[in-house]
């Protein structure tokens, strides 16, 4: 796939999907991709728009009928994607020590929550795009997808305590009380005695 007198933007647009697929680059120009149906759905779609801005491309089914060089591939696939799980396992700690700070500071309010939520989300999503990519099973996933479950936990109870600092007692209703008759209006009757035996 070349895009040297297609326009700028294009370059990156390709390069941004390529990445976003996985692709597994051989040379400048040249990569590879497992012929998932998605995948190659996808790639029709990019060398259709690669050809109408100016572009050139080709597409190629490729067996590769060595085992040992498809071993390979696919560990160059691994790592990859092994790097990217990294990255995330990498940045998880500064999740959970915010988490910490607040609790030292005694800051475990629902602003905080909904703040921390927000960033766990951008994880969970991080680890899906490589999920997508992630083609051959690497086996960094496994790590990566515990520790952002573990991030989720702490979270949990996170939440958990922010409730009990914010949220109000339960209402227990007042005890009745007799009010006083109205001005004018017959007391009680009091009990009656029982007659004297004769």
């Amino acid at each position: 796939m070349s895009t040297a007198s297609a326009p700028g933007t294009l370059r990156v647009q390709v390069w941004r999907k390529l990445r976003s697929l996985g692709a597994l680059y051989l040379q400048q120009s040249v990569c590879l991709l497992p012929a998932h149906d998605d995948v190659v759905r996808e790639v029709r779609r990019l060398a259709d728009r690669v050809r109408h801005q100016g572009g050139s491309c080709r597409l190629l089914h490729v067996d590769i009928a060595d085992d040992a060089e498809r071993a390979q591939v696919v560990a160059e696939m691994n790592a990859a994607r092994d790097e990217e799980y990294g990255e995330v396992l990498e940045r998880l700690p500064e999740f959970l020590a915010e988490l910490d700070k607040e609790r030292a500071r005694g800051r475990t309010t629902y602003a905080e929550v909904e703040e921390c939520e927000a960033d766990l989300e951008r994880y969970r999503s991080w680890l899906a795009k490589i999920a997508a990519r992630d083609y051959f099973a690497a086996p960094g996933g496994a790590a990566a997808r515990a520790a952002v479950a573990a991030a989720a936990a702490e979270l949990d109870a996170f939440e958990q305590a922010a409730l009990s600092a914010e949220a109000p007692p339960e209402y227990v209703p007042p005890a009745r009380r007799r009010r006083p008759p109205a001005a004018g209006a017959p007391g009680p009757r009091p009990a009656a005695s029982p007659e004297p035996r004769r």
